[in-house]
């Protein structure tokens, strides 16, 4: 378990400097675009290819793909580079087929995605260029993700974490010095996103080569391997993509709310995104090779175990992230992104999406951990078939919601959905008796609700209004922001400390 910890440590540092860097590329793009139309074309359009980089390279394809890879490496470096040869390259050439196609029926797919567009001629025009250009981000990210899910399954998890770094560094550079270059500057981020996707799969090609497993595509449809991973894919993004379905459904139906409605959601998640990326990709990244492992080596116990460690670890570190996020939502949106181009009412309605967001934290990191169990176990219908269940129950909720509230209804229905899915997923495997929950975990789970409760009710009693926060200068917004982030950490940890929890306890 110390070595998990640690690869869930270097996956985690990874990514909070990713995290980090699309935070400021998020306040770069509120500072100098806002929340207008043409951002809401942007994100309308970034939001496609971007649905394809969370499913392949932290969904769907790695949980079908990372069993398969951990079997042929069993039998052997040479049949692990020739399974890797044939998919590169049927995987190459099907998404190459599927962009050329995303290219050409633009238009449908902005209307697809975007529905109110259709009423606002300039903005779909604008939706329909920018798409054009970021499409091609969906191949090259899905074969970054084939190269990170390689990498993964030998246990080397540091360069594949620090990828997504890549893409806001190229999405800073061009909102910053081609923007004001461009006669429309918001096609900047366009370039960027594309820029960023060569930078993705080209950073993983020396570690493949490295270890000798440089892919040499090879079109190979009817290999064995590849139609076994193909046919997981389906149910993989059904069972493993509620959360991000139910965002994709919140795109869609902001389109039909007021503008600015879009934007103002699109920071709410990227906001939420930061723990789910520290936490939820982390513990899902690493504990899928292993779990895989002890499952084909039939080490039950083990399986149980490392299950157990990583819903223990997940909540500990979910639920404060969930309650600080709700509690410190106006001052985060406050001191992040308003700006003249971002003002206060868009500050306001961001501030809560996120507070309808953050709550759905401890799900997202939960369905993350126990669809790995499944994946594991090679068993993908059964997500499969409760995400169908949760899908529809969750578009009602969404229209329901939306009608009564906006989109702050929006970002609640799928914090709701993503709660009932992790219910669904963990009382199956409870019912199965694959999973039993530890004593330990029973009363780590009662210490970390009651640690969380006092550092929410200590913040809110402290850090006021958000209107007191958008009166106060940049740098007293950014020095109290800090502060108090700090302090819930300090409160939230003394409080565990003093109840009885140690190191060892999140461990075994």
């Amino acid at each position: 378990m110390v070595r998990l910890a640690s690869s869930v440590a270097t996956v985690g540092g990874a990514t909070l400097v990713s995290r980090v860097l699309g935070f400021i590329r998020d306040l770069t793009i509120a500072r100098l675009f806002g929340a207008d139309a043409a951002t809401d074309a942007f994100f309308v359009a970034f939001k496609i290819p971007n649905l394809a980089r969370r499913l392949f390279a932290e969904g769907a394809f790695a949980m079908a793909l990372v069993p398969t890879l951990q079997t042929q490496r069993q039998r052997g470096k040479a049949a692990l580079a020739s399974f890797i040869a044939d998919l590169t390259g049927t995987l190459g050439l099907g998404v190459s087929l599927i962009t050329l196609l995303g290219i050409l029926g633009a238009p449908a797919l902005i209307l697809a995605f975007a529905p109110g567009f259709g009423a606002a001629p300039d903005q779909f025009a604008l939706s329909v260029s920018l798409l054009r250009l970021t499409l091609p981000y969906l191949a090259l990210i899905s074969l970054a993700a084939l190269a990170a899910s390689i990498l993964n399954t030998q246990e080397r998890f540091a360069v594949p974490a620090i990828t997504p770094a890549l893409l806001n560094l190229a999405m800073i550079a061009c909102a910053l010095w081609l923007a004001p270059c461009v006669e429309t500057p918001i096609m900047a981020l366009a370039w960027g996103v594309l820029l960023g996707g060569l930078l993705q799969l080209a950073v993983q090609l020396p570690p493949l080569a490295q270890l000798g497993l440089m892919p040499r595509p090879r079109f190979a449809p009817g290999a064995t391997e590849v139609i076994q991973v193909f046919r997981r894919m389906g149910p993989s993004i059904l069972g493993s993509s509620v959360g991000q379905i139910s965002l994709l459904l919140d795109t869609v139906l902001a389109s039909l709310l007021a503008t600015g409605s879009i934007s103002w959601l699109y920071y709410a998640d990227r906001l939420m995104e930061l723990p789910l990326g520290l936490v939820g990709a982390a513990l899902g990244t690493v504990v899928l090779p292993r779990l895989t492992r002890h499952h084909n080596e039939c080490a039950h116990q083990l399986f149980a175990d490392t299950l157990d460690w990583a819903l223990r670890l997940g909540l500990v570190l979910g639920l404060p992230a969930a309650i600080g996020l709700a509690v410190l939502a106006g001052p985060l949106v406050a001191t992040l992104f308003h700006s003249s181009s971002f003002g206060a009412e868009d500050a306001r309605m961001a501030a809560w999406g996120l507070i309808a967001y953050a709550f759905g934290i401890p799900p997202f990191i939960l369905i993350r951990v126990l669809v790995s169990a499944y994946y594991a176990r090679q068993e993908v219908r059964t997500p499969a078939q409760i995400a169908l269940i949760v899908l529809g129950l969750g578009l009602i909720l969404h229209l329901i919601l939306m009608a009564w509230i906006g989109h702050v209804g929006l970002a609640l229905a799928t914090t709701l959905t993503a709660l009932l899915d992790a219910a669904l997923l963990l009382h199956h495997l409870l019912r199965a008796g694959i999973y039993r929950p530890s004593a330990a975990f029973k009363r780590l789970m009662l210490q970390t609700l009651a640690a969380g409760l006092c550092m929410g009710l200590a913040l809110g009693w402290g850090v006021g209004s958000l209107e007191d926060w958008l009166a106060e200068p940049g740098i007293s917004r950014w020095l109290g922001l800090t502060g108090w982030i700090l302090a819930g950490l300090l409160l939230y940890g003394g409080i565990l400390a003093l109840s009885g929890v140690r190191p060892r306890a999140l461990w075994f």
